[in-house]
């Protein structure tokens, strides 16, 4: 199964996102899923924020060595999940590919019903700690489904 998270520019929340489902997958012995990111307005190869790459050393999740990549059709098109942050992204998704299964990460693992996910860039490393707070109990709940290899 091959999973992508996306965002707006693959600095901040989809990395954080990856990082903290990787760490879930290797945990629970999972090795049938493949996680990536991508961002819809992303700068090809820049690194994650300073404060993801913070927050992500608080949580022991190493963002060091990730890149951005703009989000592609053909990224869309061999997933066979696309989860996202915002309304936008989904909209996004959905005009590069109008039978992608895509949905807003938030909510999609409890209720199903959807929420955004706040983007914390210019914001300070609490907004990040509050993000990377969601995306860990959203990812919990949405891999804690997915059957081991």
């Amino acid at each position: 199964m091959r999973i992508l998270f996306v965002c707006s520019g693959n600095t901040c929340r989809s990395p954080l996102a990856e990082a903290i489902a990787r760490r879930i997958l290797e945990e629970s012995g999972k090795e049938n899923v493949i996680v990536e990111s991508a961002g819809t307005q992303a700068w090809q190869g820049a690194p994650a924020s300073d404060e993801a790459i913070l927050i992500g050393v608080e949580r022991n999740l190493d963002l060091s060595s990730h890149r951005s990549r703009r989000l592609t059709p053909q990224m869309v098109e061999s997933s066979d999940l696309v989860l996202v942050m915002s309304s936008e992204h989904l909209a996004q998704v959905r005009e590069m590919d109008s039978t992608a299964n895509v949905y807003l990460l938030a909510g999609y693992g409890s209720d199903g019903g959807g929420r955004p996910i706040a983007d914390p860039f210019g914001g300070d490393l609490e907004d990040y700690r509050e993000t990377a707070d969601v995306l860990e109990k959203e990812l919990k709940e949405i891999l804690g489904r997915i059957k081991a290899a």
